[in-house]
């Protein structure tokens, strides 16, 4: 049994490298993941895409940022609240984050962490293609956005 104390954060985002503007969620996750290298309250991961196993990852978490490319989304980036709720995806290969936090809570019997979702706005998400330049726009602003928001949890956290 391992006795490894999990980060209270964790940040996870997910994407295909090799689709265009899908590569934000990834790529906003290696600019994170080097801005909070060494701090062992902030946990990073990424993926292709959330699937029902990572609904362990948000075990023993207090807070959870999810980080996706969106078409659907305003420009640059939305930020959301999310809460568990079982829906579509919850039969795909894919999941959304609401999918994903009620297999938690299916799992665990207990309400997740308090999860928030950063969605950039991107635009094309061609096989092959390199983002385009105004989807790294929006990524930049997106990063500003969350590594204040690490910065000021992580100061809740210390406080409690």
């Amino acid at each position: 049994m391992s006795t490894s104390v999990v980060p209270p954060m964790l940040v996870f985002g997910w994407g295909n490298l090799s689709r265009g503007d899908d590569a934000l969620g990834p790529m906003c996750l290696d600019h994170l993941r080097a801005a909070f290298a060494g701090d062992p309250r902030v946990e990073c991961l990424d993926d292709y895409q959330l699937q029902v196993e990572h609904a362990l990852d948000l075990v023993g978490r207090q807070r959870v940022l999810f980080v996706d490319a969106s078409l659907n989304c305003q420009a640059p980036f939305e930020v959301t609240q999310v809460h568990a709720a079982q829906d579509a995806s919850f039969t795909t290969h894919a999941m959304s984050p609401q999918a994903l936090m009620q297999v938690f809570v299916d799992l665990q019997g207990v309400a997740p962490p308090p999860c928030t979702l950063v969605a950039i706005r991107g635009a094309r998400f061609e096989l092959g293609e390199p983002p385009s330049a105004q989807a790294l726009a929006h990524l930049d602003a997106a990063l500003q956005w969350a590594k204040t928001w690490v910065a000021q949890i992580e100061e809740q956290t210390c406080m409690s």
